[in-house]
C-alpha cells in the first residue's frame, strides 16, 4: 500500500485523445491525480466537474490536474467533451496502474462484491513523491479540498 512519502509510481498510459502520457514528463510540476471509477456516471461526473470548475486556481498554483479511469479513450473523449474538462483524462484499461497505486480494491455495490476502481486522489511533488493521499472520496466538494491542502 501506498502512502505519504512515497515515490509515486510510472504512469505510462494513454490520453483521452490516444495520445502516450508518462507521468515522468511531468517532472518538476505538482500533479493532482484523481481515480474515479467510471467516465460519464453522476458521482464521476460531479467530481470531474469540480476539477474543471476550479482548474483555473490549480493552474495559477502551477499544478497539472489528471484524472484517471479504467475506461477507452473513446469513453474519455467523451466523457471530456460532454463535461468541458479542460485537463487530460488517462486511460488505465488493464487496471495495472489502478492496482500500482493500490485503488483496485473490492467494493460493494448494491449488495454485491465487486471489484473496481476506489475513488482515490493523490497529490504528487515535483520530485515524484506522493504528498498527499486522499482515500475514499466523496465527490461533492472534493475538489476545493484537494486545493486547499496545496
Amino acid at each position: 500500500m501506498l502512502k505519504e512519502g512515497d515515490q509515486a509510481p510510472d504512469i505510462k498510459l494513454l490520453t483521452d485523445a490516444a495520445e502516450a502520457f508518462e507521468l515522468n514528463g511531468v517532472r518538476g510540476k505538482k500533479v493532482v491525480l484523481f481515480f474515479y471509477p467510471k467516465a460519464s456516471t453522476p458521482g464521476c461526473t460531479v467530481e470531474a466537474c469540480e476539477f474543471r470548475d476550479t482548474f483555473k486556481k490549480f493552474e495559477k498554483k502551477g499544478v497539472v490536474v489528471l484524472g484517471i479511469s479504467k475506461d477507452s479513450p473513446k469513453a474519455q473523449t467523451r466523457f471530456k467533451e460532454n463535461q468541458g474538462l479542460p485537463f487530460t483524462l488517462l486511460c488505465d484499461e488493464d487496471k495495472r496502474v489502478a492496482d500500482a497505486y493500490g485503488v483496485w480494491k473490492e467494493k460493494n455495490m448494491y449488495g454485491k462484491k465487486v471489484m473496481g476502481i476506489e475513488r482515490t486522489t493523490f497529490v504528487i511533488d515535483e520530485q515524484g513523491k506522493i504528498q498527499k493521499i486522499f482515500s475514499k472520496v466523496k465527490p461533492a466538494g472534493h475538489a476545493e479540498e484537494v486545493l486547499a491542502s496545496l
